[in-house]
């Protein structure tokens, strides 16, 4: 899996901070994706970083606050997009919660960071974004978008860093100026004004 420090890898650093747009595949297994909008093309996956705990003698995963909050410091993130989640049917009472409690603290520390973000459920990006509903649709749709940024989901299980980068994608364009974000999407906060050009589409 992707270190989270790997978000400032040299490979793909450009030695300037740029106005960033934030995709998040809520979960333990999920993936944050950063997006320059003038610049889509260059956009980063990372693996939202967990650690495990000892809790009435389980071990169980949760996720690493700390390094949460040092991924996003690494970058000036002007907006997140975040994939609106609830219950499923059929899932048990302790798994929902935890990952209730993994979600609120996604949003908790987005909140810490001063970063705004809005909430997509996701019937509306995935139609927006014209992904299949096929179990790998995600990856195919996001490969298609962004070519070069495909060996980032190489594989079937990295199918959140695929989503997260389409969500990035989404938010990119519904905050270019031209469309209104929809009724639909629940924005916890008024999005900034951004400026770009017509290539970050």
């Amino acid at each position: 899996m992707t270190s989270p420090f790997d978000a400032a890898s040299p490979g793909r650093s450009t030695g300037k901070i740029p106005t960033t747009i934030l995709g998040v595949d809520p979960g333990l297994s999920g993936a944050l994706f950063f997006i320059d909008p003038n610049h889509p093309s260059t956009g980063e996956a990372v693996d939202i970083p967990t650690h495990v705990l000892t809790r009435g003698g389980k071990k169980k995963r949760e996720i690493d606050v700390v390094q949460l909050i040092h991924v996003l410091a690494l970058r000036r993130i002007t907006h997140a997009f975040v994939e609106q989640v609830g219950a499923m049917p059929g899932q048990g009472v302790s798994s929902t919660f935890a990952f209730g409690k993994g979600y609120g603290v996604i949003l908790g520390v987005l909140a810490a960071r001063s970063i705004p973000p809005s909430l997509i459920p996701p019937v509306r990006w995935k139609r927006e974004m014209r992904v299949l509903k096929d179990k790998d649709g995600a990856r195919a749709r996001a490969s298609q978008l962004l070519p070069d940024a495909a060996d980032q989901w190489p594989r079937i299980h990295h199918h959140g860093r695929a989503e997260a980068a389409l969500l990035a994608l989404y938010g990119a364009r519904q905050l270019q100026g031209s469309a209104a974000v929809p009724a639909d999407v629940f924005i916890l906060s008024v999005p900034p004004a951004l400026e770009a050009p017509a290539e970050a589409r």
